[in-house]
């Protein structure tokens, strides 16, 4: 793995990193795995700033090494939000990084992008709301012969409910409501909902 010395980050100041990019929006979403809130991270904000990226994922990266003892040998990241943090995150550990996409509704390998038989995988995902998807990543990862052996993402907004099998290591754990379509507060049944998350585009 890559060790690069550089100035521990606290919680606070990785929020007002994200603060800094416009990457928390106020409205009502509709999040990709079917539930309602009033905030959304924009991840994608934050890691247009290569600088920003590298910095941030350092920090991740830093707190992985502190909790996770396996070795890991390669990253895997779902399409598209987890793309460029996986990347990232492939860099910093000295490790190759791959991503898998949604073919008829299911997450796939394509590009000739393989996984070694056996092969320890870090799963890399920008936000962890439900772990819907990040499980649908690891189905894909066994299907292929790897296996995971932990879970990174810049956010945890799951509140301890996301049920993977593994450890997720993440910078910042958010306590933000999400609600069922049927049950919304007031506040956000008064607007209409958009769907900002890539598991929405056509």
């Amino acid at each position: 793995m890559l060790c690069v010395d550089r100035e521990k980050m606290d919680e606070q100041k990785i929020y007002q990193e994200f603060i800094a990019a416009e990457a928390i929006l106020k409205g009502h979403f509709i999040l990709s795995s079917g539930l309602h809130s009033d905030t959304y991270l924009q991840c994608a904000r934050v890691l247009m700033d290569a600088k920003r990226a590298e910095k941030l994922c350092g920090e991740l990266a830093r707190k992985l090494r502190e909790k996770i003892t396996s070795e890991i040998d390669m990253v895997i990241s779902p399409a598209m939000g987890g793309v460029v943090v996986g990347y990232e995150m492939g860099r910093q550990l000295g490790v190759p990084a791959i991503f898998c996409e949604r073919v008829d509704g299911s997450f796939a390998l394509r590009r000739g992008f393989e996984i070694p038989l056996g092969a320890r995988i870090l799963l890399v995902e920008d936000v962890v709301t439900t772990g819907k998807s990040s499980l649908e990543t690891v189905h894909c990862i066994t299907q292929h012969g790897g296996k995971v052996v932990a879970e990174a993402s810049l956010i945890d907004r799951s509140c301890g409910a996301h049920g993977l099998p593994f450890p997720l290591v993440s910078l910042l754990t958010l306590e933000v409501p999400a609600y069922n379509a049927d049950a919304l507060p007031e506040h956000l049944a008064n607007i209409p909902g958009v769907k900002p998350g890539s598991r929405w585009l056509k």
